[in-house]
């Protein structure tokens, strides 16, 4: 998909996959990640965010249409000014996602942890 145009790929990330699929292709772009640090800080003009950025303002716009389409960003146009806001429910999908698997990984480590203790000990009648 290297040679495709951008609105392709926009249509391709908003259109694969669950809603936590989705989060996460959209924050695989690391100018995606940007925006939703910024406004994780609290809720920014369309100009404002793409600032940092040497691209157009179509190219933020279809940015920010990927993060509207899994739900992590929904915007609001008042008069000429449109305003992004975070959506918190997404940002929560990812982050109980990733708590379910380090939870998951911590009890194997646990368990692992506790299998080398047991068995680290010498048995009674052979040296150590």
């Amino acid at each position: 998909m290297t040679d495709a145009p951008v609105g392709a790929i926009v249509r391709y990330v908003v259109n694969q996959g669950q809603p936590l699929d989705r989060v996460f292709q959209a924050l695989a772009d690391p100018t995606r990640r940007s925006m939703v640090e910024r406004l994780v800080r609290g809720p920014a003009p369309v100009r404002e965010l793409a600032q940092p950025f040497a691209m157009s303002l179509p190219a933020v716009m279809q940015h920010l249409q990927v993060l509207e389409a899994c739900g992590l960003v929904r915007t609001e146009k008042v008069g000429r000014v449109r305003t992004c806001h975070i959506e918190p429910a997404g940002l929560r999908m990812a982050e109980d996602w990733l708590g379910d698997q380090r939870t998951g990984w911590e009890r194997r480590l646990d368990r692992l942890g506790d299998h080398l203790t047991d068995h680290s000990e010498p048995e009674e009648g052979r040296p150590a």
